[in-house]
């Protein structure tokens, strides 16, 4: 998608403000028709402007409290098959190809210490990987967002 207009980018804020929202309630806040609304909504969710549906659990909750990131320094040209690899492996929760001394960066989410060290043999196990340093995550200090980018492209747009 080349670029929103300001009723998608007000769209894009409502429902990150309400992701529970009704086409309808979308609408009348917004002064929209219903068939505007659900037409731009899948216009935006087909050009892949909405990364994911799926709420967003702790896994704390789910019986998985300690978090690291893991870094992966890997043979480049096995990256599509050590991708696959990495998928198989649920305590992964995100991963990043990212510039630098590593070539990946994984987030995991483990029971304990023990399974965190798990967790890594298995990725280090992964041919075409060649080595992993792992940090543990001490707190989140400023959660994932994408506010401050809606309110910048908000006032932009204008």
């Amino acid at each position: 998608m080349s670029s929103l207009d300001h009723a998608d980018l007000e769209l894009i804020a409502a429902l990150s403000s309400d992701p529970r929202a009704t086409v309808v309630a979308l609408a009348e806040k917004l002064g929209l028709s219903r068939n505007t609304v659900q037409a731009r909504m899948a216009r935006l969710d087909q050009a892949g402007v909405f990364q994911s549906f799926e709420r967003s659990i702790s896994s704390a909750a789910l019986g998985f409290p300690l978090q690291a990131y893991i870094s992966i320094g890997l043979d480049q040209t096995q990256l599509p098959r050590i991708v696959e690899e990495l998928r198989r492996v649920p305590e992964i929760v995100q991963v990043h190809g990212v510039s630098g001394q590593v070539d990946m960066l994984t987030l995991v989410a483990c029971r304990d210490a023990r399974h965190l060290f798990d967790v890594d043999a298995r990725i280090l196990a992964i041919p075409g990987v060649e080595r992993s340093e792992t940090r543990l995550v001490m707190n989140e200090s400023i959660p994932y967002r994408v506010s401050g980018l809606m309110e910048l492209a908000r006032r932009e747009s204008r």
